[in-house]
């Protein structure tokens, strides 16, 4: 590499170490050690919890199974660019309390000083990809629990689609039960997103039936030698109140790719977050690309349903 000295705020200030993307992109090149010193800099929350005991996360790990659609737009998070602007934009907004995200995405966002004071959630499994033969075979190819340790970071999320036709799906409640187990030795929460998936005329689609869904709750939570550190992520269907005494688990509201009108899913969230085990939301697309693409608003209407 270059010995050439990149002109940037040091690490140990409370600048961040990239004011743009070509200089996130230099910085890269000539000293990819920064990541690491960055995250070894980077302030994190006292506590995974705020103090009214609720969370709102932004999701950000689409990409990485090659998801690139958001409401009905076939390539809308084809930019990284893009995505970052309107990911820092809804980072900034208060009452956000952090990311859910790959390594490539939430390094970026680190190093442009976005990640500060956020509880970050790092993504595992992201080996179905979208569309493929193999979509269900849910491998782990994003972070691996030594990597959520090495960086700090507050939880892992795993997706946890169960075909009950698929002889894969053995392969992926046994990784996933590990990790959950070493997670949780390590004092990492474990974020689990269960699905009773099937294929449909070659495509995978997920039953959002509510007796699906418990069903898929029991199998998830049921993971791992403890679930002490284990937390549930699950979609808003009908009979929310049935489905949610299917566990004591803390749960998370997803917020999917949804093609009403945002009045209609804001509703939704607003009610089933009255539900006791129900601790906030981690939504991805419908706020980052809203119908309006004003993403600050859509993030406050959901803060406000949090918080």
């Amino acid at each position: 590499m270059s010995d050439t000295a990149l002109s940037l705020p040091d690490v140990g200030t409370t600048a961040p170490m990239c004011s743009s993307y070509a200089e996130v992109t230099e910085l890269r090149s000539r000293d990819p050690w920064a990541i690491g010193r960055a995250l070894a800099a980077r302030r994190r929350r006292a506590a995974f919890l705020p103090d009214d005991g609720r969370l709102m996360l932004v999701a950000a790990d689409h990409p990485a199974r090659g998801a690139l659609s958001a409401q009905g737009r076939a390539t809308a998070m084809a930019s990284r660019t893009e995505m970052l602007d309107r990911l820092r934009t809804a980072l900034a907004r208060p009452g956000v309390d952090g990311l859910l995200a790959t390594a490539d995405i939430a390094e970026d966002l680190l190093l442009l000083g976005a990640l500060e004071d956020k509880v970050v959630v790092a993504s595992m499994n992201r080996g179905g990809l979208a569309g493929s033969t193999f979509e269900l075979d849910d491998r782990m190819t994003g972070y691996d629990v030594a990597g959520v340790v090495e960086a700090r970071f507050d939880a892992a999320k795993m997706l946890n689609r169960i075909d009950l036709d698929d002889h894969g799906t053995v392969g992926m409640l046994e990784s996933a039960g590990r990790a959950i187990t070493e997670l949780a030795r390590a004092g990492i929460v474990a974020m689990l997103e269960p699905f009773l998936s099937r294929r449909v005329d070659g495509r995978v689609l997920n039953d959002l039936s509510p007796d699906a869904v418990i069903r898929s709750v029991h199998i998830a939570q049921g993971l791992g030698a403890t679930s002490a550190f284990t937390w549930l992520k699950l979609p808003v269907v009908g009979e929310m109140e049935r489905v949610m005494d299917a566990t004591t688990l803390p749960t998370l509201l997803l917020g999917g790719d949804p093609s009403g009108r945002p009045e209609e899913t804001y509703a939704g969230w607003s009610k089933a977050l009255d539900l006791p085990a129900v601790r906030g939301l981690v939504v991805g697309r419908t706020l980052l690309y809203p119908p309006d693409d004003d993403v600050a608003s859509a993030v406050d209407t959901a803060v406000a349903l949090v918080h």
